[in-house]
């Protein structure tokens, strides 16, 4: 899965290679946790072309009566992501990508878990694969949410979890977006665990721990574990 994550930059390469316009006001984040605003970038229907926006950070369907109710996944998992009814629109219609230039997960119980911050290799961005909605109630309220699609952990984050973020390459990614690719068997082939040599891993600070942490502390190295 991928429950924690940081977005501490965002280079100019990264948004030219997707085509994005302007930058919403962006603070580096170093704890983006559940329910939390996102940054990602989704094509815009109106103005037809792809824009960084922000999202609540747990998917609300368009058919859900009451946001506070429901429980929003952070996660879908890509392998049945095309097949459920809380998934299966968005996978043809509504594609994101989320910037991330790191992610967290864990290993032990409670009071002992040990956070680790896995990292392109390159220090580069790592672009999520992710989906979308837009809810709005009867009062016109309207809440613009995300998800984060997973898949099978490769050989380096396996050590800690089974499941990761699906993390795409840049062509990958702008072919994500593409609104005329409206076929989600077309973009399955994208959705495939990101190659471990390219990535790498430290465990970090229990500071992190907290979602009421955000800062440069949560990315802390400590000492190796394996």
């Amino acid at each position: 899965m991928c429950g924690r994550f940081t977005v501490t930059k965002l280079p100019k390469a990264w948004l030219d290679a997707l085509g994005l316009g302007p930058v919403p006001n962006h603070k580096p984040r170093y704890n983006i946790a559940p329910s939390q605003n996102v940054l990602a970038a989704a094509h815009d229907v109106e103005e037809d072309r792809n824009l960084l926006r922000f999202f609540e950070w747990g998917l609300l369907p368009t058919w859900s009566k009451d946001p506070k109710v429901m429980n929003r996944p952070i996660n879908a998992r890509s392998e049945t992501a095309a097949e459920k009814p809380s998934f299966r629109s968005a996978m043809r219609y509504r594609r994101c990508v989320l910037p991330s230039d790191g992610f967290f997960e864990w290993t032990g119980k409670g009071t002992s878990r040990r956070p680790h911050y896995f990292q392109h290799a390159d220090n580069a961005l790592f672009s999520f694969a992710g989906l979308w909605e837009e809810w709005e109630s009867e009062r016109g309220e309207c809440i613009h949410s995300c998800t984060i699609l997973t898949t099978q952990a490769n050989a380096l984050v396996a050590k800690v979890h089974n499941r990761m973020p699906v993390i795409l390459d840049p062509d990958q990614a702008v072919a994500w977006l593409d609104p005329n690719q409206q076929n989600a068997s077309a973009v399955q082939q994208y959705l495939t665990p990101y190659p471990a040599e390219r990535m790498t891993v430290v465990p970090v600070s229990q500071h992190v721990n907290s979602p009421r942490h955000d800062d440069a502390l949560c990315i802390a190295a400590e000492p190796e574990l394996f």
